[in-house]
């Protein structure tokens, strides 16, 4: 999802609740690299960015690091997306824009943001970037709320996902009786 939406909260989070390792990509490039974002950014470009962001990624899914919250531009990469598609579960939080506007402007760290108006431009990134988000298998809303309950939506779809519900928007399936009326478990599709 875009910048804002709550990744790293959720991701947080939801790593807690699973009992797994938390990772954030944007912590682990700039580790990596010695410098924030920002100034990879300012230096290198958006280009050279993604390179190393693709590389981090690349890394974490091997080492199946548990929850992985990734950049906002991440996903819309396609060698990136391709790698998280096939080494991971991916999740798209989504929030209006105006909850987006909130939140990102709490932080002058946003290197997309620094250019204009912070709404225009999110409006913008989510246009142009949803064609991509849309291909994760489970989304979920994180805009209004507690953060507890975006946590168990994304469970609740991703359980849903992995038992056969499909694109982990619908409800799971109900669990059929076996014999002496003990529930079942449901079965993957």
């Amino acid at each position: 999802g875009l910048m804002g939406v709550g990744k790293t909260a959720v991701g947080t989070r939801l790593a807690q609740v699973l009992r797994t390792k938390f990772m954030d990509s944007d912590a682990e490039i700039e580790r990596a690299a010695h410098m924030s974002i920002t100034d990879i950014f300012e230096k290198y470009g958006e280009a050279h960015f993604r390179d190393r962001e693709r590389a981090v990624i690349e890394r974490l899914l091997a080492e199946q690091a548990g929850v992985i919250s990734l950049g906002g531009g991440a996903f819309v990469d396609e060698r990136t997306r391709k790698l998280v598609l096939e080494k991971g579960l991916a999740v798209w939080l989504r929030a209006p824009v105006e909850v987006l506007v909130e939140r990102t402007g709490r932080k002058k760290t946003r290197p997309l943001l620094r250019s204009g108006d912070p709404q225009a431009i999110l409006t913008d990134l989510l246009k142009a970037r949803t064609p991509a988000y849309t291909l994760a298998p489970i989304h979920a809303n994180s805009g209004l709320g507690r953060l507890d309950r975006t946590v168990l939506s994304v469970l609740t779809r991703t359980n849903a996902h992995i038992f056969g519900a499909g694109k982990g928007r619908g409800k799971p399936r109900r669990r059929k009786r076996r014999r002496g009326g003990v529930a079942g478990p449901a079965r993957p599709s």
